[in-house]
């Protein structure tokens, strides 16, 4: 960034910087020499003090070259110091990441895009605070912008596919639909706010297909009334829908001490139920 190169002296071997430390000696016993006769009664107080006395030690003439350190370094190194950089230097750091199937990679729990045709591979993040850099096989395929919030997105259109369409990967909104519409009537509304929340179909493929897949866990009948439940509460993360299952919060009593209708149609439809009353 300076266009230097900096060799660490060793830790512990002071003979590694020799000239350093015998300047470091001296300069310290010159200046703990004039501390003798004097109080101070603040940390600042003595600082001031020490910058006063190394204006005089660095304009003090040494004898054996009969010039002060000053004029020594106006002499030899001021003439062959340069601008400093306009930037400063950026610190930056890497990460392997895989892209998903909505053809994204996540860092940090944010989003970024790359060309769709890099779907399931594995390529590396280059990023700092102002930007990230996707590569594969050591070439740049994307640059963007840093995303500073959680969940945030960051689409570019030329790396979109046509229409939106995984052909290979089966993926198209026409095909949750229509699995939606099979498990019933709440997962259609459930995947048509999804679509509706996000900016690019493929960004809530992911959700959907979480959420939609715990009809094979549950049943269809469960994650309707759960979705019921959720959609009611706008209550619609995943793990939110995946609690409500769990606890089956979609049985409990409303706010009058009812039952649900729909609860009661689909459970309470034989003898073998026991109530309160049976306990009496």
């Amino acid at each position: 960034h300076h266009n230097i190169t900096v060799e660490p002296a060793r830790p512990r071997k002071s003979k590694d910087k020799a000239k350093a430390e015998q300047g470091l000696l001296e300069t310290q016993r010159w200046v703990l020499a004039h501390f003798r006769h004097h109080n101070f009664f603040s940390v600042d107080e003595a600082n001031t003090f020490i910058m006063e006395l190394l204006e005089r030690y660095n304009n003090k003439k040494m004898k054996h070259l009969d010039k002060s350190r000053r004029e020594l370094f106006e002499l030899l190194d001021e003439p062959e110091l340069k601008e400093l950089p306009a930037n400063r230097h950026t610190y930056t750091q890497f990460k392997i990441a895989r892209v998903d199937q909505q053809y994204h990679v996540v860092l940090e729990k944010c989003n970024y895009s790359v060309p769709f045709t890099y779907l399931g591979e594995q390529v590396e993040l280059r990023y700092n605070v102002h930007s990230v850099e996707i590569f594969y096989k050591h070439e740049r395929i994307a640059i963007h912008p840093r995303l500073r919030h959680v969940g945030q997105y960051s689409t570019l259109t030329e790396h979109m596919p046509k229409d939106h369409e995984y052909m290979h990967e089966k993926m198209q909104p026409s095909r949750l639909r229509s699995w939606a519409k099979n498990i019933g009537e709440y997962s259609s509304i459930f995947v048509e706010d999804m679509f509706a929340d996000v900016e690019h179909n493929p960004q809530a493929y992911k959700k959907i297909v979480s959420v939609l897949s715990l009809a094979r866990l549950h049943g269809k009948a469960e994650l309707e009334l759960a979705l019921m439940y959720a959609l009611d509460k706008k209550t619609l993360r995943t793990k939110s829908i995946k609690s409500i299952l769990e606890k089956k919060l979609y049985l409990q009593k409303s706010a009058n001490n009812t039952t649900a209708t729909v609860t009661q149609s689909l459970f309470n439809t034989h003898d073998n139920l026991r109530d309160p009353n049976n306990y009496k």
